[in-house]
């Protein structure tokens, strides 16, 4: 421990937060760099370090940490040994690069080089699991911390691998041969037409949510997960099941398209120009996003397999590049498949000719070949009699934004289709539109022409717009008001229960009033189909598409590691061998594990002798102790204390 607080404290604050994020380690209680520490040496802290890490690097671990204790005499190694959890080992041993080349060489029936050791300890270096430094002749060497070694020690006793096994070649799998076998005649055909649809499927879906998000944030419950009437509303807007939404939801906040601000789920500047992309750039973004999520070692492991069947043989290989994962990894693995098969990157268990490009070159190969794959994107529609446009084929972008605004999405496929209500027009017409640009617009996109009941919807409507208007009241009690010159209209609005909400009082025959602003009030009755406009204080309408709720912005999440070493700079705390914070600390260690001390102490003639003692307490600069050779209480202050070591 002694080691790595002092290395700890040599660190700039740059250095030393980039290492500690690396860690899981409690920060409560951490008060020096002795706590920090002996938090890092915890057991658990070790443990969630170590499944991070691949075989490759544990195998360094564990073959140095091997080396340095055959190199410890075994009478200095039980002097020094691991009686405090790796706390109390005077030795400052390492094992060289070559030393440890030589012994994974040897274990793994392969020839391994001191560069390709260094290069996999640096890593090692880098989460404070152990030091990697060069000796007086410049020789590359590394030295695990003793609880590291400890805990690899006992790995075999758990199942887990020991030293042999974690430098042993990788086994052969029994599903190689399938990896490397022809697929069957028009299989890759019908397999890339499949992928294709889950690709367009997929994006479509996301681009719902995401759009759904931008006129109505969802709210995350306190116990996890959405609330079921938003993951109601965002499964209707994307026309899935709600109990999908969290799996399409994950997708977006992989590729940043979509933010979780305290308990709100909201669209984030990139998903808003996410949208205006094509549908091959859409998919590129959230297919590079799943990539991006994948460990580097499983990367290049599904690189390998970018041309065959992933299967069980996957998970097995998972599971041996990383055997501390423990059982999370399954979840991981399933996971990322279904997420692959949800995009497209494979179709039934292997990968489709996007999915290879993405795992063997990169997203803008892979973009190109699900471009070529999915149907060209078109630019008209067929208006049919009963007011619904149906697309042949995926919609432009600039049509299909158009078209959103004065027309609801019923469907969101290959083909989509849309209905055109006298809501839709009305929300058109209050953000600008009239019924000649409506009908222009519609006329432009047509394959067969306008339909007379959809130029009757569009004409009647524009008719009617504006009988009932809303704006800002001339009255302190209330925010807006309702008028009309339909006295008939405006008790019906009166009586309305799906109004009730908004507390409408009669303010005259031709008047209503409510407490709620114009815009809130204007969009209620729009959604009710009611023909009506917003209009300003001087009785001018007003234009406006539907307001969504402002965009919060995301707070920096609180990060505890600039406080932590700050509280740490305050400490000063003497990380010197002979510091007297450094041996209050092992005499504390030892008075707890009930261990006697070797203690050397200088005398006023500048000799020193060794005292073999219990200690019974440490406090104000003195050890309290009693000598075992002598049967007397001694009390030494620390600051004639030259060294202390475990008896």
């Amino acid at each position: 421990m002694l080691s790595l607080a002092a290395r700890l404290r040599a660190l700039t604050d740059e250095q030393l937060a980039a290492s500690l994020a690396l860690r899981e380690f409690p920060v409560t209680g951490v008060r020096d760099y002795f706590d920090l520490a002996e938090a890092l040496l915890a057991p658990e802290s070790v443990h969630a370090a170590l499944a991070t890490l691949d075989r490759t690097r544990l195998a360094v671990l564990a073959v140095a940490g091997d080396l340095i204790a055959e190199a410890i005499p075994a009478t200095e190694a039980a002097s020094s040994a691991d009686t405090a959890g790796g706390l109390l080992v005077a030795a400052d041993a390492a094992a060289s690069a070559s030393a440890i080349a030589a012994r994974l060489s040897e274990l793994g029936h392969s020839a391994v080089d001191a560069a390709e050791v260094r290069a996999r300890a640096e890593r090692l270096h880098e989460l404070l699991l152990g030091t990697l430094s060069e000796s007086a002749d410049g020789e590359v060497q590394f030295a695990p911390f003793a609880a590291v070694s400890e805990q690899l020690r006992v790995w075999p006793a758990s199942g887990l691998p020991g030293t042999a096994e974690l430098a042993s070649p990788a086994p052969a799998n029994a599903d190689d041969s399938l990896v490397a076998a022809a697929s069957k005649p028009g299989a890759e055909t019908a397999r890339d037409r499949l992928a294709a649809e889950h690709a367009f499927s997929s994006t479509a879906v996301v681009a719902e949510l995401v759009a759904a998000l931008i006129l109505d944030p969802a709210r995350e419950l306190a116990r996890g997960g959405l609330s079921l009437p938003d993951a109601k509303r965002l499964a209707l807007a994307a026309g899935i099941a709600f109990e999908e939404v969290p799996r399409y939801l994950g997708l977006a906040e992989r590729a940043a398209l979509v933010e979780r601000e305290g308990a709100l789920w909201q669209h984030s500047d990139a998903g808003e120009a996410w949208l205006h992309g094509s549908a091959a750039q859409r998919w590129r973004t959230l297919a590079e996003a799943w990539l991006g999520g994948l460990a580097t070692d499983v990367r290049a492991l599904l690189a390998e397999r970018a041309h065959g069947p992933w299967g069980d043989s996957l998970q097995t290989a998972v599971s041996w590049i990383f055997p501390a994962a423990g059982d999370t990894l399954q979840q991981r693995i399933d996971d990322r498949t279904a997420e692959a098969e949800l995009l497209g990157i494979t179709a039934d268990g292997e990968p489709s000719a996007a999915g290879s490009a993405l795992l063997e070159q990169d997203g803008a190969a892979a973009e190109q070949v699900v471009a070529d794959l999915l149907p060209p994107e078109v630019a008209t529609v067929y208006l049919q009699q009963d007011l619904t446009a149906v697309a042949p084929g995926p919609l432009t972008q600039s049509v299909d934004a158009r078209l959103r605004t004065m027309a609801e999405v019923e469907s969101r496929e290959l083909a989509s289709s849309y209905r055109v209500t006298a809501s839709s027009i009305n929300r058109a017409l209050a953000a600008g539109e009239t019924a000649e640009s409506i009908l222009a617009f519609l006329a432009s996109i047509s394959l067969t022409g306008i339909p007379q009941p959809l130029d009757y919807l569009v004409t009647e409507s524009a008719a009617r717009y504006g009988r009932l208007r809303v704006g800002p009241a001339d009255d302190e009690l209330f925010q807006s008001a309702i008028r009309s010159e339909d006295v008939a209209l405006i008790h019906t609005v009166a009586v309305d229960q799906a109004l009730s909400a908004f507390g409408l009082q009669q303010g005259g025959p031709h008047r209503l009033l409510s407490r709620f602003a114009p815009e809130l009030l204007f969009w209620a009755l729009s959604d009710a189909r009611y023909p009506v406009a917003l209009e300003d204080a001087a009785g001018e309408v007003v234009h406006l598409t539907r307001r969504r709720p402002p965009r919060a912005e995301v707070p920096a999440p609180v990060d505890p590691l600039p406080g932590l070493i700050a509280a740490l700079r305050d400490s000063d705390a003497d990380t010197a061998p002979t510091g007297q914070a450094w041996l209050a600390r092992q005499i504390d260690l030892a008075i707890r594990s009930k261990h006697a001390l070797v203690v050397s102490v200088r005398m006023p003639g500048g000799e020193v002798s060794d005292y073999l003692l219990e200690p019974a307490s440490v406090a104000n600069g003195r050890l309290r102790a009693r000598d075992r050779r002598a049967d007397i209480e001694r009390t030494l202050p620390l600051s004639s204390i030259a060294a202390i070591t475990t008896a």
